[in-house]
């Protein structure tokens, strides 16, 4: 048998399996990330990568700064937040050229990352918060988590926190795309209205379902 039919007879690899895992504030999204990622999955968080690209010396500073002004930069070199997240709310306008920024350079960060990530994982789970606010991201994933659960409980679960009003939490959530919206680009929905104990037993069941997706044995 020659090399090259060697080569041709050996069985390919699947790709890994591309899980993104979206909801709103509050839903648990981020505890559930968690949850996934100390089982295997290789987490890739949209929202840590856009912390780090508007820091100090980060890849978008230069940009946010020719396109919105040195005031929106703070005295040590990262992005005003506050300032920033005032000026767009509610201004379909600037927020888009916000996003016209921001976007790219998180979709290239994420793309560098699930690479270095995808030979040692038996699949990537990306925390974009965001996901139904941008019809059409969807499409780049094999399957759509969605953590879901009543506004009432997405609200107290925020105010548990001590770091936002409930008028600041209610103008986050009329912000962010409706449950319905959310509901409709999913793959999977897990309903987050109890303790950690069950959202652990969630954890522990997606997870064999996506290993599955990869043809991983199953360690159940």
């Amino acid at each position: 048998m020659s090399a090259g039919a060697g080569l041709a007879a050996m069985p390919a690899t699947p790709p890994v399996p591309r899980i993104a895992l979206t909801g709103g504030i509050g839903s648990g999204k981020s505890t559930l990330a968690r949850m996934l990622a100390a089982r295997g999955a290789g987490l890739i968080d949209a929202d840590a990568i856009a912390h780090e690209i508007t820091a100090v010396g980060g890849a978008a500073i230069g940009p946010i700064r020719a396109r919105f002004g040195a005031s929106f930069i703070d005295g040590d070199g990262a992005l005003d937040r506050a300032r920033m997240r005032a000026h767009v709310f509610g201004d379909e306008r600037q927020r888009q050229a916000l996003e016209a920024v921001l976007h790219p350079l998180i979709r290239a960060q994420t793309e560098l990352r699930a690479a270095a990530l995808a030979c040692t994982v038996p699949y990537l789970l990306f925390d974009i918060p965001l996901l139904a606010e941008a019809p059409g991201t969807e499409r780049r994933f094999d399957r759509v988590l969605v953590i879901d659960c009543p506004a009432d409980v997405q609200v107290a679960r925020v105010l548990q926190r001590g770091s936002m009003t409930r008028e600041q939490v209610e103008a986050v959530l009329a912000a962010q795309a409706s449950r319905e919206s959310r509901l409709a680009i999913a793959d999977d929905v897990q309903f987050n209205d109890a303790g950690l104990d069950q959202l652990e037993r969630a954890a522990a069941r997606l997870h064999e379902r996506y290993r599955a997706l990869r043809g991983a044995p199953s360690t159940v």
